[in-house]
């Protein structure tokens, strides 16, 4: 099996990155969880169901502020991969997840929610969520939301919410700051992720809100989208 990282078998130390700041929201990456997680899945979930890793682009990954990771949605599987692209043995720091609420349930919802999730109904997102979403960019820390929504197999870049580029301008414009939105495409060779399948992750360049009116306006926020939505479609496509 090949995989990519070679931080899967030296990771670095903590102390090469900056601390990730402790939001004041009560959603929150419980400390032995989080490290049970990076120890175990890399070692031995990710190399029981894939053959193949492929990543490219973690250079575009921000070490520090405010950061949306904005992923495609193809698989469960995604939510797994993306912090082992991503998170703490790349960028040194904790990812929180905006989840589909019936993900938030009983056993898998425990874990899901010591591991930085928070519950959102994809169809109609409540304002108590959107509210979350905001702090947690405004204390400069790592998000992740699917903007499609939902899970779609057929490979194409399905239109997006415009929640996530409305969040990245209001915590913007709230502390005076830059948000970067990263886009990620997500392929398996498999679309249903059986064993043994290959997957590949393709990091692009943010998009940062410096470069739009930060004043979550609908304008700003259609022209975000717009924007993340050419992005992704290149990737898909590239």
């Amino acid at each position: 099996m090949t995989f990519s990282l070679p931080s899967l078998v030296s990771p670095p130390s903590r102390a090469a990155f900056p601390a990730t700041p402790t939001p004041t929201t009560r959603t929150r990456v419980c400390p032995w969880v989080s490290s049970l997680a990076y120890q175990v899945v890399p070692r031995f979930v990710l190399p029981f169901q894939f053959s193949k890793i492929h990543i490219t682009g973690q250079e575009n990954l921000p070490r520090q502020g405010a950061v949306l990771l904005t992923p495609t949605h193809r698989s469960r599987w995604d939510a797994v991969v993306v912090p082992y692209a991503t998170g703490r043995w790349v960028t040194g720091r904790d990812l929180y997840f905006m989840v589909s609420a019936n993900e938030m349930e009983g056993f898998q919802g425990w874990w899901v929610k010591r591991l930085g999730g928070f519950p959102v109904n994809t169809q109609k997102p409540g304002r108590s969520s959107i509210r979350r979403g905001v702090e947690l960019l405004r204390r400069q820390l790592m998000m992740v939301v699917f903007p499609e929504g939902d899970i779609f197999r057929d490979g194409t870049v399905h239109p997006l919410k415009p929640g996530p580029a409305h969040m990245a301008l209001q915590a913007a414009q709230a502390e005076n700051m830059n948000v970067s939105l990263v886009p990620i495409a997500i392929h398996y060779s498999d679309p249903q992720v059986q064993r043994g399948c290959e997957v590949t992750l393709k990091i692009g360049k943010p998009l940062n809100t410096q470069a739009y009116d930060r004043t979550p306006s609908k304008q700003a926020t259609q022209s975000l989208t717009a924007d993340l939505t050419i992005a992704l479609n290149q990737l898909n496509q590239g």
